[in-house]
């Protein structure tokens, strides 16, 4: 790493730490590889470190300023309340500091509004915050600023933007002393597996220009809960190119962090929203790519944890590589995912299919979990209405339902074979609905393993009658009429589940047949 000597900016990192310089009692600062903060009163001042690293340059006094300038008109897109501007940093003829002002400039900074630093989604993640609501926000936010992104041409293949990426992590991983070279020889030979398995959908969504001008480095730290709505910010300026990436590219930043924070719920929540959200085939065959994204992403935490050791102290380096560590650790184990399995949910409505679905889809298959498929949101999806509004009984036509039904088989299909679990959760009150989930597991060759809900009347009329704020439109008078049809056998790949009881109890029931198959009787 080459940097400026500490001096250089000594002077100014004083000044900025002082709370005389705004008029305040206290500063708050914080540190990155390639920022320094200082929180004063309402506001809040990053400079950029004096540092040259091979990914970002900071070297120069000029360069600085561009980059402090070039970082409020990117953010100002996302978050444009947060970012006031450029300031100068100014030397007077008496020699002191200014913010702002006539006078020699000796730093750039980029002026904020403060926000409290607790709600970050960091912070919040560590406190294990990061409930279902704020997970569907924070989805919605991310899917929002990429359709908002500017698109850019495809320079050259995806395959190949991602392997020479993925080159320059394996380069860096053989310079840092923080790695040994086992395992930076490891993470070069998973990742051109990875790459050579996702090399031609990267090439066609590049082609077909899935290319966008993104946030480029959205991990929870880079996400602020502003005015009670998620804000990205914080997003790259420094390269172009590490931003001009694929939407589903950067997703994974966050997703990998999320599961870093022990969050692999609100991570799958996530994914899920932004699936269902955006609708599109070419993203669900996308998912083909999200381990070598994952373990890219997780990748470059681990080296720029690596190159913030080298500016730390003793103490605070032996952490730093401990953690660089342990990110690589997660590299590896994001580019070797498990196999992909099919999961069938099915009962009449109010046995709890949806809420059982949701808490096993983050422990199946490979990170962030499975792939939700709900036919109630697939039939709002149909109809093109909000996922909470009620359809009419004319929503509900044997035409209908058998286009949602298909709609399930042909997204179930699409990820299975891009190698994400699926589990996909419907009333699947026919024989043949039943059959036809199972057969796409059989065509694909993963695992299969339906279960089928049941519990007593009372319990499903007062569950309908309770919900509220549900994609599901079911009514008691439906669930009287379900009652009544005739299912017909459940296969023995079916489990059936008393489900009249907790919530909890019918998922650790599910969950350890899913372990060992053995702990229920099938029928």
């Amino acid at each position: 790493m080459r940097t400026t000597k500490p001096t250089d900016q000594a002077h100014v990192i004083a000044f900025l730490g002082e709370p005389a310089t705004y008029g305040v009692d206290k500063v708050e600062r914080f540190e990155t590889h390639g920022n320094l903060v200082f929180l004063a009163g309402a506001d809040a001042y990053k400079i950029k470190r004096a540092v040259s690293l091979p990914y970002m340059d900071f070297s120069t006094l000029e360069k600085r300023k561009q980059a402090c300038a070039r970082e409020v008109e990117v953010n100002r897109r996302l978050a444009p309340d947060l970012y006031l501007g450029a300031i100068a940093i100014a030397r007077t003829a008496s020699g002191s500091l200014t913010l702002g002002g006539s006078g020699e400039v000796v730093e750039w900074a980029v002026h904020m509004r403060r926000f409290d630093q607790s709600a970050l989604l960091s912070n919040l993640a560590a406190a294990q915050a990061i409930g279902p609501d704020l997970a569907r926000a924070v989805a919605d936010a991310v899917l929002e600023s990429h359709r908002s992104a500017t698109p850019a041409a495809a320079r050259a293949g995806g395959a190949r933007q991602m392997g020479s990426l993925a080159r320059s992590l394996s380069e860096a991983f053989a310079r840092l002393k923080a790695f040994d070279g086992g395992k930076a020889g490891r993470f070069a030979r998973a990742v051109e597996r990875q790459l050579a398995r996702a090399a031609a959908i990267l090439d066609e969504r590049a082609h077909k220009g899935c290319l966008r001008r993104c946030h480029g480095d959205l991990h929870l730290g880079n996400i602020v809960l502003w005015e009670g709505r998620p804000v990205l910010f914080d997003a790259i300026e420094f390269d172009e190119a590490l931003a001009t990436v694929d939407p589903l590219y950067d997703l994974a930043f966050l997703l990998m962090d999320l599961d870093r924070h022990r969050q692999r719920g609100a991570a799958n929540i996530v994914l899920n929203r932004y699936l269902w959200c955006n609708n599109d085939e070419l993203t669900l065959r996308g998912l083909a790519a999200l381990p070598l994204f994952l373990g890219c992403r997780a990748g470059i935490r681990a080296m720029v944890t690596a190159d913030r050791a080298a500016q730390q102290s003793h103490d605070g380096a032996h952490e730093a590589c401990k953690s660089a560590t342990q990110y690589l650790r997660a590299a590896l184990a994001y580019l070797q995912p498990a196999a992909p399995r099919l999961v069938a949910v099915g009962g009449v409505s109010g046995t709890g299919k949806t809420t059982l679905a949701a808490a096993l889809a983050p422990g199946l298959g490979a990170a962030p979990g499975a792939v939700h498929l709900r036919s109630d949101l697939e039939r709002k999806r149909l109809f093109a209405v909000a996922e909470t509004t009620r359809l009419p009984a004319s929503s509900y036509t044997p035409q209908a339902s058998a286009q949602v039904y298909a709609t399930l088989l042909d997204k179930a299909q699409a990820v299975l074979s891009a190698g994400q679990s699926v589990i996909a959760d419907a009333v699947y009150a026919a024989p043949e609905e039943r059959a036809a989930i199972e057969a796409v597991a059989a065509t694909l060759g993963v695992a299969f393993q339906g279960f089928w809900l049941s519990a007593a009347e009372g319990t499903l009329l007062r569950r309908v009658e309770q919900r509220r704020g549900d994609a599901s439109d079911a009514t008691g008078e439906v669930v009287r009429r379900q009652l009544t049809e005739n299912v017909g056998p459940i296969a023995p790949t079916w489990v059936r589940l008393e489900a009249g009881g907790s919530a909890e109890e019918v998922q650790r029931q599910a969950a350890a047949v899913l372990v060992d198959g053995s702990s229920i009787e099938k029928t």
